[in-house]
């Protein structure tokens, strides 16, 4: 059974989505300017290191809150 986590979701060209399938985190990014883009991660640790990196909080574009509503959700998977 997959169980599918909406990181956030602006419109359905920008989201970003968590599939838990088993041992198995896909994680995939939509935006209107790049396309769909998949990370695939075994662990938790390994997805949340790629958040760290991909998302910086020094240049994170919007609030302090919709940064931290962000990483809550990214630690709730």
């Amino acid at each position: 059974m997959i169980k599918k986590h909406i990181i956030y979701k602006k419109d359905k060209w920008n989201m970003l989505t968590v599939e838990v399938n088993g041992k198995q985190l896909i994680l995939r990014e939509i935006s209107d300017q790049w396309g769909e883009d998949c990370h695939t991660f075994l662990s938790r640790p390994e997805m949340m290191h790629w958040v760290n990196e991909r998302f910086p909080k020094q240049s994170f574009e919007g609030s302090e809150e919709e940064y931290e509503s962000m990483m809550e959700a990214f630690r709730q998977v």
